[in-house]
């Protein structure tokens, strides 16, 4: 249906079709599930669609013609089934629905009607299970399209069962339309988008709960995504480019802001002209479906001194279990996290880090992973990585390319071994300095390609990385970044691809040396210098509810209004 997109890789997931009694609400729901634009005029059929029928049964003539009805419009492929006398049922199916499955329940008022058959009309016989119906909503991660009476325009009616009807039908619409993507209501035939995915007022799935989202994924395992690039990654790969043409409308538009201050949104104005740049929009719109990636590599050798895995094994712990600054951030911002736990990295003093066949596979893993985020309608990725020794192997591959002395860059923080956020001392970081010397001295007549630097230097979190940059921006979904594996998979996208860059957004610096020397090869300016050292990717979720408020003004009404 061409109304919400549903065909499009933004388009909303969870729809709530709503209307009244013969207002072809019905019709508009089958159009959306078979990739009409509900008019009836056709389109491409969408595969393994699950029909659950609501109705209890046909207790008169006209009720078993309508029922008939809707079987004939259903195409024969759809898959029909009825929960009958069972609305208990009807959670369970939609929470347990697989991923690649389309959900068309129709409709709610047959399903209130059994459920209060089943449990008698008491005013509150409705309430527990209308809890569980939205939690399923909430939580599912298949496409649904929801089909429900909207009875709030008739008269109170006059019997208690009446009442009690009406009032379940507008308390789980209401509840029902907070955790849809998308409202439609449909009167005289006519669909009306009440709300929309690319909406303010569009949440993220499971923004309203109280610890992080959080999946673990090894990026080569089966619940990875499964599909391969179509392209061979090479240098010279040619990629989407953002519209500048929206930039320069939305920046331009910033000037002509009704705001109290002079100054409106400052260095904001960077964020507001990347997200029009990258989404064709302006103003654009705020992002709200965002997940991010943490991935996880400890590099052995040298470059992993100063650092204890156990203490990266907690960290990562807590990020699982919704703690931690990433893990709390992005609970506090709505953003799903996925875990990548990926294979240590070699000690690049004596040895490469990573096997060179491997780094086909580990592009190929990220770019999946960039498909995910896609294929879920994600408004913008927001790239982590932990594991000891990560930011040092970033650092040598940020020297390599851009042939400049690694000791400069390497951060060095003072501390003592049992300082818990500050383990680099001296001792620390001399032995990296030294791990860092030879392995560039190793590698000082090899190419600098980018295979052969993730082989020598990077490592599969570097690998990861550089792929899912390269997915990302084939996607056209714009990447978040602010720490050193960032801006180092930057550098390598950018020789494979030079497109990729124009899809990454610097939110802070955080003060490393090695990122601000990467910054200015890749003329990627931070939009905040807020100095956050909480740990990569971390800054980014930080200062995301902060980008979102700036997309929020930049859509305001101007002076020339």
């Amino acid at each position: 249906m061409s109304l919400l997109g549903w065909n499009a890789s933004a388009a909303p997931r969870r729809v709530l079709v709503l209307g009244g009694i013969r207002s072809g609400k019905s019709e508009v729901a089958e159009a959306l599930v078979s990739g009409r634009d509900g008019t009836g005029r056709g389109g491409a059929a969408t595969a393994a669609v699950r029909y659950l029928a609501t109705a209890a049964g046909a207790h008169d003539p006209e009720m078993a013609e309508r029922i008939a009805r809707h079987k004939a419009r259903r195409p024969d492929h759809w898959r029909t089934e009825e929960l009958g006398d069972q609305p208990e049922r009807l959670p369970a199916l939609i929470a347990g629905a697989d991923p690649d499955e389309t959900l068309l329940v129709d409709d709610l008022g047959g399903w209130l009607t059994a459920t209060f058959d089943a449990a008698g009309w008491a005013p509150s016989a409705t309430d527990e299970p209308v809890s569980a119906l939205v939690e399923a909503v909430r939580t599912t991660d298949a496409r649904l399209v929801l089909v429900s009476p909207e009875v709030g325009w008739s008269v109170v009616p006059a019997t208690p069962a009446g009442r009690a009807f009406a009032d379940a039908a507008g308390a789980a619409n209401r509840a029902l339309a907070e955790v849809c993507d998308a409202v439609v209501l449909v009167v005289a035939g006519q669909p009306v988008v009440l709300k929309e995915l690319t909406t303010a007022t569009a949440a993220p799935r499971r923004a309203q709960q109280a610890k992080a989202d959080v999946d673990v994924v090894g990026a080569t395992d089966d619940t990875a995504p499964s599909g391969e690039p179509e392209v061979a990654i090479e240098p010279g790969l040619t990629l989407p480019l953002p519209d500048e043409g929206a930039a320069s409308a939305a920046f331009a538009r910033l000037d002509r802001l009704d705001l109290p201050g002079a100054a409106g949104l400052g260095t904001l104005a960077r964020a507001v002209r990347f997200a029009a740049a990258t989404q064709g929009s302006a103003p654009p719109a705020p992002m709200r479906r965002v997940r991010a990636y943490l991935l996880r590599s400890d590099h052995q050798g040298g470059l992993g001194a100063g650092e204890d895995t156990a203490r990266v094994d907690r960290r990562v712990g807590e990020v699982q279990q919704g703690g931690g600054a990433f893990g709390s951030l992005a609970a506090d911002a709505g953003v799903p996290v996925t875990v990548v736990p990926l294979p240590p990295a070699g000690a690049v003093e004596s040895g490469e880090a990573m096997d060179r066949d491997a780094v086909e596979a580990a592009l190929r893993d990220g770019w999946r992973l960039a498909d995910r985020a896609a294929d879920e309608g994600c408004d913008a990725v927001v790239l982590g990585a932990c594991g000891t020794g990560a930011d040092a192997a970033a650092t040598a591959v940020i020297a390599a390319v851009a042939n400049t002395e690694p000791t400069a860059l390497l951060a060095h923080v003072m501390g003592t071994p049992d300082d818990a956020g500050r383990r680099i001392d001296d001792a620390a970081w001399m032995a990296r300095c030294v791990a860092l010397r030879d392995a560039l001295r190793r590698i000082d007549h090899q190419s600098r390609v980018p295979r052969t630097l993730l082989a020598t230097l990077g490592g599969p979190d570097l690998a990861v990385a550089t792929g899912l940059l390269l997915g990302a921006a084939a996607r056209r979904t714009p990447v978040l970044l602010d720490g050193p594996v960032g801006v180092a998979a930057a550098l390598l996208a950018r020789d494979i691809a030079g497109q990729v860059r124009y899809w990454c957004l610097l939110v802070d610096d955080g003060g490393h040396p090695a990122v601000r020397l990467a910054a200015r090869v890749l003329d990627l300016e931070p939009v905040v210098t807020l100095g956050l050292g909480l740990g990569e990717g971390a800054a980014a979720l930080a200062a995301l509810p902060l980008l979102r408020s700036a997309l929020t003004v930049s859509a305001l009404a101007g002076d020339d209004a």
